[in-house]
């Protein structure tokens, strides 16, 4: 008896709540139709160097391009703002610095990040340079070992070759010898 009653009771209320939520949006709506504001507007898209830009333009006209690096280790974020045909351009590092780029604002959103780094004046890891070096020589000394082995080994076959023709020659020899002392 009472599940009979609850029922109907449950439903109401739920189509009085959706019933009320559309009508505050049709209102908010309303609102903004009537006063003449332009909703802002934003759109990603992704960026060079593993980055997204985030391109975002509010209802000044003021537009503001974020483009955010996923993994670099000098820059996490370049924002640049155009307000009034004047454009400005920040770097943010991992750490949270914040530096206005002046050299070459305009490549901001196409640079790579360690490009965009160097303009802003961030000096690059010591050691992560002597990493690239122990990493270049490396390969400069794996390829002199390919190199000195590859001689090496034609050496060897040359000389393997003069032992060989020079063995089959002595073995020549000693047969003419021994057929002289067998046959006199």
């Amino acid at each position: 008896m009472i599940k009979k009653f609850l029922i109907p009771i449950t439903i109401a209320a739920i189509a009085l709540l959706g019933v009320a939520c559309q009508q505050t949006s049709e209102s908010n709506a309303n609102v903004n139709a009537n006063t003449g504001e332009t909703a802002t507007t934003t759109t990603t898209t992704a960026g060079p160097d593993n980055s997204d830009i985030t391109t975002t333009t509010d209802k000044n006209g003021v537009k503001t391009e974020t483009r955010t690096f996923r993994n670099n280790p000098r820059v996490s974020k370049v924002v640049v703002t155009t307000s009034n045909g004047t454009r400005t351009v920040k770097v943010y590092s991992p750490s949270g610095e914040e530096r206005e780029l002046k050299s070459q604002p305009e490549k901001a959103l196409a640079a790579t990040g360690d490009a965009i780094a160097d303009a802003a004046g961030w000096v690059k890891d010591k050691s992560v340079t002597a990493a690239d070096k122990t990493k270049e020589g490396a390969k400069t000394a794996a390829d002199k070992t390919v190199d000195t082995s590859k001689t090496v080994a034609d050496k060897s076959k040359a000389g393997a070759k003069t032992v060989a023709d020079e063995t089959k020659e002595g073995v020549k020899k000693t047969g003419k010898q021994i057929k002289k002392i067998l046959n006199p």
